[in-house]
């Protein structure tokens, strides 16, 4: 798929034909510091100064920002953040490239004002000393791309081990160091660089898809951490991006040496980068500390707080032996809702699920309903079933057709009053039948709702056709996300969350379409959630 998208993307690159080599000519450079003022002549802290270099016959500009770091850019435009404190002077100087390796350069002085300081994310970078950090493989959308104007991946993200084919994707060991302030890089890539189809030229490669090509990323290359000119909405990045000198870069080729880092904690780190050849495109990548990529405790050392394995155990289970739904426990949720917020398209009734043969089932049909083409439902515990910490366990098959949307989840208990995401969210399991198999465990509360909630996922064979045990353990420490007691993803900075305060209940529904379901099967009928047993430990 995504060497389909590259092409899509790429296809109409120009090809150089090159005759008589003639460097750039007539090239100049104009230096700009934003955010001046009669207070702050110099800039007011932020360190950004823009740059507009142009020549005649000219194809790239590197800029060599005097501070160690470097940048290659398509256009000649870039705005760059300084990072030392205080005032200073920086001779910058760009080199025009043309065809053939023909070159010609200029240089200026600038003087700027920075009070950039991120430690944190300096600190969760380097460790303090020195971290080794590898492509998250085993978490979806480890790679991704999607438009530069917002802050996910639309177009294409990847599954877990999707590229493991590809052979060297995911062998880059990549060190920061950190040493008297000063951040250094060294990228192992074991011999071979996974490059997108565009750059293929670059590692001496040719041809219609994305490849593995010998490359030689030897050398350590200096690290600036500045501010980052970005479309993110502030709350969905940290505002800090890696520069890495020397045509540096993280793991997948795509040219630039700018990661805008839009999520860094001690094991994991979320970054976006721009091409300069397509800036209408933002490329993803995620990075974990786990040399096995991100897949979480093998399972085999985790130790429940929470043992039980049957209902007799259990502080509350709901079996379905019966022959319908017990609403001594369960709520029906009516309507659309404007779409949930999430902009789907189903409608909830009470005639959607059913009880039978020891089973739940959700079932999402294609049908006109109070304006709608699908029915589908939604069922809560709120108000007669909440609890706070414990461990629930879920056995379930999933619907499996494009479009659907199936989750089993839980809001805080005093929703109706704080409203969300103030209450807290917990989804214990999250799927969409558009990326069969990838399970997602997610958390959103305050400055962590909607796309930037804290998610890691996990990919489940058969799916749809077995029926798998989805839990969640949560204490006062921490909470865990497993499928068949294997724990995928563990969530550990409780303090000041909504999931220490207060009880939550439980949500079982099947959406269709909207923002993670994505596109619906046209041939779509009829599918189903269907649910074993549910069990609560405490």
């Amino acid at each position: 798929m995504l060497c389909i998208l590259a092409t899509c993307f790429y296809g109409c690159e120009e090809e150089y034909e090159f005759g008589d080599v003639e460097a750039p000519s007539n090239l100049t450079l104009e230096a700009t510091v934003l955010n001046t003022s009669e207070e702050f002549p110099y800039g007011d802290g932020s360190g950004e100064v823009m740059f507009n270099a142009q020549a005649d016959n000219a194809i790239t500009y590197e800029y060599f920002y005097g501070d160690n770091t470097s940048e290659i850019v398509s256009d000649g435009k870039v705005t760059y953040g300084f990072k030392s404190t205080g005032v200073h002077d920086y001779i910058v100087t760009v080199i025009a490239k043309g065809p053939g390796g023909s070159s010609t350069s200029k240089t200026t002085t600038v003087t700027v004002f920075s009070a950039f300081e991120d430690l944190e994310t300096q600190n969760y970078l380097t460790g303090g000393a020195s971290k080794t950090w590898y492509v998250a493989a085993a978490l979806p959308g480890h790679l991704g791309v999607g438009p530069a104007n917002t802050a996910t991946p639309d177009y294409y993200s990847a599954a877990p081990f999707e590229k493991e084919s590809e052979g060297c994707f995911y062998d880059d060991v990549m060190i920061f160091s950190e040493q008297n302030g000063n951040i250094t890089y060294v990228q192992d890539n074991q011999g071979a660089t996974f490059f997108n189809v565009d750059f293929l030229s670059v590692g001496g490669g040719g041809g219609d898809q994305d490849q593995c090509l010998g490359f030689d990323t030897s050398g350590e290359k200096a690290v600036n951490l500045s501010a980052a000119s970005s479309s993110v909405p502030a709350d969905q990045t940290t505002g800090t991006q890696i520069i890495i000198a020397d045509g540096g870069f993280m793991a997948y080729y795509i040219e630039p040496n700018a990661y805008e880092i839009l999520e860094i904690s001690d094991d994991y780190m979320y970054v976006r980068a721009i091409p300069g050849s397509n800036s209408e495109l933002a490329w993803y990548l995620k990075f974990t500390t786990d040399p096995a990529g991100g897949g979480g405790n093998s399972g085999n050392d985790f130790e429940t707080e929470f043992p039980g394995d049957s209902p007799e155990e259990a502080a509350w289970s709901q079996e379905f032996d019966g022959s319908s739904l017990d609403t001594d426990f369960w709520n029906y949720e009516i309507g659309n809702n404007n779409g949930w917020g999430n902009g789907e398209v189903q409608y909830y009734t009470d005639q959607n699920t059913e009880v039978s043969d020891g089973t739940l089932k959700i079932n999402v049909i294609a049908e006109e309903i109070e304006g709608f083409n699908y029915s589908s439902a939604r069922i809560t515990t709120q108000d007669k079933f909440e609890f706070q910490y414990g461990r629930i366990e879920v056995r379930a098959k999933l619907p499996s057709a494009g479009g659907t949307w199936p989750a089993i989840w839980m809001l805080g208990e005093n929703f109706d009053t704080v409203d969300w995401p103030t209450c807290g969210e917990i989804d214990i399991m999250e799927h969409v039948g558009n990326n069969l198999g990838e399970v997602l465990g997610t958390l959103h509360f305050p400055e962590n709702s909607g796309g930037n909630g804290v998610s890691q996922g996990t990919f489940v064979e058969n799916v749809a056709t077995e029926f798998h045990k989805y839990s969640m353990e949560w204490t006062e420490d921490h909470i865990v996300f497993l499928v068949d007691d294997e724990p995928f993803h563990e969530f550990t900075d409780m303090e000041g969350t909504p999931f220490v305060d207060h009880e939550f209940f439980l949500i079982l529904n099947v959406a269709m379409g909207g923002t993670l379901g994505g596109d619906i099967d046209p041939n779509f009928t009829q599918d189903a959630m269907e649910i074993d047993y549910i069990r609560v430990y405490q």
